[in-house]
Protein backbone atom coordinates (compact mmCIF):
# COMPACT_ATOMS: atom_id res chain seq x y z
CA UNK A 1 0.00 0.00 0.00
CA UNK A 2 1.30 4.02 -1.09
CA UNK A 3 1.04 6.15 1.36
CA UNK A 4 0.47 9.59 0.15
CA UNK A 5 0.62 13.20 2.31
CA UNK A 6 -0.16 16.31 0.73
CA UNK A 7 0.80 19.77 1.75
CA UNK A 8 1.35 23.09 0.91
CA UNK A 9 -2.71 24.35 -0.01
CA UNK A 10 -3.75 27.76 1.65
CA UNK A 11 -5.54 31.09 0.53
CA UNK A 12 -3.55 33.34 -1.90
CA UNK A 13 -5.42 36.21 -4.09
CA UNK A 14 -5.45 36.08 -7.89
CA UNK A 15 -1.74 36.43 -9.46
CA UNK A 16 -0.11 34.47 -6.43
CA UNK A 17 1.70 31.62 -6.19
CA UNK A 18 1.90 28.48 -4.65
CA UNK A 19 3.43 25.41 -4.39
CA UNK A 20 2.28 21.84 -3.58
CA UNK A 21 4.08 18.71 -2.16
CA UNK A 22 2.90 15.42 -1.93
CA UNK A 23 5.31 12.67 -0.24
CA UNK A 24 5.49 8.95 -0.67
CA UNK A 25 5.84 5.53 1.04
CA UNK A 26 7.60 2.79 -0.89
CA UNK A 27 11.28 2.10 -1.93
CA UNK A 28 10.20 2.23 -5.39
CA UNK A 29 8.91 5.64 -6.26
CA UNK A 30 10.78 6.47 -9.04
CA UNK A 31 8.44 3.48 -10.88
CA UNK A 32 5.04 5.47 -9.34
CA UNK A 33 3.11 7.91 -12.28
CA UNK A 34 2.42 10.70 -9.78
CA UNK A 35 -0.42 12.51 -10.78
CA UNK A 36 -2.10 16.02 -9.13
CA UNK A 37 -6.10 15.92 -9.22
CA UNK A 38 -8.34 18.57 -8.60
CA UNK A 39 -12.09 18.81 -7.62
CA UNK A 40 -13.34 22.09 -7.31
CA UNK A 41 -17.07 22.52 -5.60
CA UNK A 42 -19.95 20.56 -7.68
CA UNK A 43 -17.63 19.93 -10.36
CA UNK A 44 -15.76 16.32 -11.43
CA UNK A 45 -12.42 15.73 -10.31
CA UNK A 46 -9.89 16.47 -12.84
CA UNK A 47 -6.72 15.54 -13.95
CA UNK A 48 -4.21 18.90 -13.51
CA UNK A 49 -0.62 17.28 -13.99
CA UNK A 50 0.90 14.31 -14.06
CA UNK A 51 5.28 12.83 -14.23
CA UNK A 52 5.78 9.00 -15.59
CA UNK A 53 8.92 7.90 -13.83
CA UNK A 54 10.73 8.98 -16.77
CA UNK A 55 10.28 12.46 -16.43
CA UNK A 56 7.94 13.29 -19.18
CA UNK A 57 4.88 15.27 -18.19
CA UNK A 58 1.17 16.02 -19.09
CA UNK A 59 -0.99 18.96 -18.44
CA UNK A 60 -4.33 19.87 -18.71
CA UNK A 61 -4.81 23.00 -21.01
CA UNK A 62 -6.43 25.28 -18.24
CA UNK A 63 -2.99 25.12 -16.22
CA UNK A 64 -0.56 25.02 -19.39
CA UNK A 65 2.29 27.45 -18.72
CA UNK A 66 1.13 28.19 -14.99
CA UNK A 67 1.80 24.93 -13.41
CA UNK A 68 4.94 22.71 -13.28
CA UNK A 69 5.00 19.03 -11.77
CA UNK A 70 8.15 18.10 -10.63
CA UNK A 71 10.07 14.77 -9.25
CA UNK A 72 12.64 14.26 -6.35
CA UNK A 73 13.10 10.43 -6.50
CA UNK A 74 15.59 10.84 -3.74
CA UNK A 75 13.19 12.11 -1.53
CA UNK A 76 10.05 10.76 -2.66
CA UNK A 77 8.36 13.88 -3.31
CA UNK A 78 6.67 15.06 -6.22
CA UNK A 79 5.65 18.94 -5.79
CA UNK A 80 3.37 20.95 -8.06
CA UNK A 81 4.53 24.42 -8.67
CA UNK A 82 0.97 27.00 -9.43
CA UNK A 83 1.64 30.12 -10.75
CA UNK A 84 -0.70 33.03 -12.11
CA UNK A 85 -2.98 31.67 -9.72
CA UNK A 86 -6.94 32.54 -10.94
CA UNK A 87 -10.05 31.91 -8.99
CA UNK A 88 -11.18 29.18 -10.90
CA UNK A 89 -8.47 27.46 -9.46
CA UNK A 90 -9.84 27.01 -5.96
CA UNK A 91 -10.14 23.63 -5.70
CA UNK A 92 -9.00 20.50 -3.86
CA UNK A 93 -6.05 18.78 -4.50
CA UNK A 94 -5.03 15.20 -4.58
CA UNK A 95 -1.88 13.23 -5.35
CA UNK A 96 -1.90 10.25 -6.70
CA UNK A 97 0.24 7.48 -7.60
CA UNK A 98 -0.13 4.36 -10.25
CA UNK A 99 1.47 1.46 -9.00
CA UNK A 100 -0.07 -2.30 -8.65
CA UNK A 101 -3.37 0.07 -8.27
CA UNK A 102 -4.32 3.01 -7.58
CA UNK A 103 -3.36 5.14 -4.39
CA UNK A 104 -4.69 8.18 -3.32
CA UNK A 105 -3.72 11.30 -0.54
CA UNK A 106 -6.14 12.69 1.26
CA UNK A 107 -6.21 16.26 -0.51
CA UNK A 108 -5.22 19.96 0.51
CA UNK A 109 -7.20 22.49 0.14
CA UNK A 110 -6.49 25.65 -2.56
CA UNK A 111 -8.27 28.60 -2.42
CA UNK A 112 -7.71 31.47 -5.35
CA UNK A 113 -9.83 34.69 -3.57
CA UNK A 114 -9.22 38.37 -3.21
Amino acid sequence: QVQLVESGGGVVQPGGSLRLSCAASGSTFSRYLMTWYRQAPGKQREMVARIFSGGITNYVDSVKGRFTISRDNAKNTVDLQMNSLKPEDTAVYYCNAEYFGSHWGKGTLVTVSS
